[in-house]
């Protein structure tokens, strides 16, 4: 009967997915309509503003909005009371505090996953740890100046961050204390690959509060053929019985659940059953946009097919979510949460900002994906920031300043996509990422009708989330 249920909501969200793809293409800068039925939603890109409207205003919109009268279209945002103050300007950050860091704290690697955006692990260079005195001296930098009071992140990655677990764990102790002498509180996370995790790491974890975000993709067959040992040998089964034990704890610790999409993973509800059964706090799916090598690239074949895979998980979401249960679709949550905070961004995250990425050797990246990249150079802990290339990378990446975002009614949720990706690949997502956007629009506006206590508990108990999920 589960099966059924299931194959049925694949075959609604495959028709869905059309409906929404048709309905998510931008046709004005200044609005989105969202035509849902009984629900017509408005969607005021200055502001992110989302708001129900009347059918027959609806209507009005659609045609003006066919015309392509601007000033036609403004007039009824005047006369309905919507037009509003410019909430973004083209004036980009400069100088931001960093609030984040990430720690290539090992440049190395045990898989052999072929679409690595890191070359295996190594970044294209020989395999190495990060020292303790360049962790130490990344924690100081983290810490140096921040107000009382203040709360910051310390992000493990590598590689494989467990193959320097010594430092790990002494950088992590380190950072506890200083931050707790400085009044200032700090989150950890580690993205992991789950093959070297022990059950003195979970209780480690556990201690510390850490989101440990663990690299799957897919049940076993699937993720053995994207993520083997370098032997050739899966790695599933292996991560599975290492990771059995940290989803036992899960008190301060949340263990989630990343996958990467790719042509050969896309049964995404299955998977996402598969892994929210096991006990995972949370599962997420990213695609696969750019490679070292090209392989595994998502075209936009895949990407159509991807939203209806990611649409079926929606609507099963929404089923559990109106029967009252937990449902942990990270995509899905995420998105909720940022409708209804009304987020509005130049910038798609923290890159080149509040956030930093750390290689081993020292040299700071605009994130962790630019580690080695010089084009993410943003200086080095032992000469600091480098102001003039981290305000350069911050206006030339001013959402303003991206085609076509600029003629986008997403851009101030998308914030013109992951830098890396962008950079490396162009803009290859970009109806996959308003077709997303459009279904769950479509489902903000069911749910905070028939469940609004969700979104109230959904805002004043935020669930602690990875780096990873906040900054990509």
């Amino acid at each position: 009967m589960q099966m059924k249920a299931k194959n049925h909501l694949s075959d609604i969200a495959v028709s869905l997915a059309g409906r929404v793809a048709q309905g998510a293409r931008p046709r004005t800068p200044k609005i989105h309509l969202i035509r849902n039925g009984s629900i017509d939603q408005l969607l005021v890109v200055n502001g992110s503003r989302l708001y129900e409207i009347p059918t027959d205003l609806a209507t009005k919109i659609d045609s003006v909005v066919e015309t392509g009268d601007d000033e036609a279209l403004s007039q009824i945002l005047v006369d309905i009371g919507l037009e509003a103050p410019l909430a973004i300007d083209d004036q980009p950050l400069e100088s931001p505090s960093v609030h984040a860091l990430s720690l290539a704290i090992a440049q190395k690697c045990n898989l052999g996953c072929s679409y690595c955006y890191a070359q295996q692990g190594d970044f294209g260079t020989a395999a190495k740890n990060m020292p303790l005195e360049t962790a130490i001296e990344a924690v100081d930098m983290l810490l140096k100046g921040v107000p009382k009071g203040s709360r910051v992140n310390l992000a493990f990655l590598g590689g494989e961050p467990l193959a320097n677990r010594k430092v790990l764990r002494q950088t992590t102790e380190y950072a506890a204390k200083q931050a707790e002498v400085a009044g200032v509180e700090i989150g950890y996370s580690i993205t992991t690959n789950g093959t070297l995790l022990t059950e003195e790491d979970g209780l480690f974890f556990e201690n510390y509060g850490f989101a440990v975000t663990i690299s799957l993709d897919g049940v076993e067959d699937v993720h053995n053929r994207l993520r083997p040992f370098k032997s050739g040998a899966g790695s599933f089964e292996h991560i599975m019985s290492r990771v059995k034990f940290l989803l036992t704890l899960q008190k301060k610790m949340q263990v989630s659940a990343r996958v990467t999409v790719t042509p050969q993973n896309m049964n995404l509800p299955q998977t996402l059953d598969y892994f929210i059964a096991a006990g995972f706090h949370s599962v997420g799916f990213s695609p696969l946009l750019h490679a070292s090598n090209s392989q595994n690239e998502m075209t936009q074949t895949d990407l159509t097919e991807m939203l209806a895979a990611m649409i079926s998980c929606g609507l099963a979401f929404e089923q559990q979510v109106l029967q009252g249960r937990r449902y942990p679709f990270l995509n899905m949550v995420n998105a909720l949460r940022e409708l209804h905070r009304g987020t509005h961004r130049p910038y798609p995250c923290g890159a080149g900002a509040g956030y930093l990425g750390v290689s081993a050797d020292g040299d700071l990246a605009a994130c962790h994906r630019f580690v080695g990249d010089p084009v993410g150079d943003m200086g080095s802990l032992k000469t600091g920031i480098d102001l003039k290339k981290q305000n350069s990378w911050l206006a030339s990446r001013h959402v303003h300043h991206q085609e076509p975002c600029k003629s986008c009614w997403a851009r101030y949720l998308c914030g013109g996509g992951c830098h890396h990706e962008v950079i490396a690949r162009g803009r290859t997502a970009c109806d996959f990422i308003r077709g997303w956007l459009h279904y769950t629009i479509q489902a903000y506006g069911r749910l905070s009708e028939l469940v609004p206590d969700w979104f109230q508990n959904e805002t004043s108990n935020k669930e602690r989330q990875s780096l990873r999920s906040e900054v990509s």
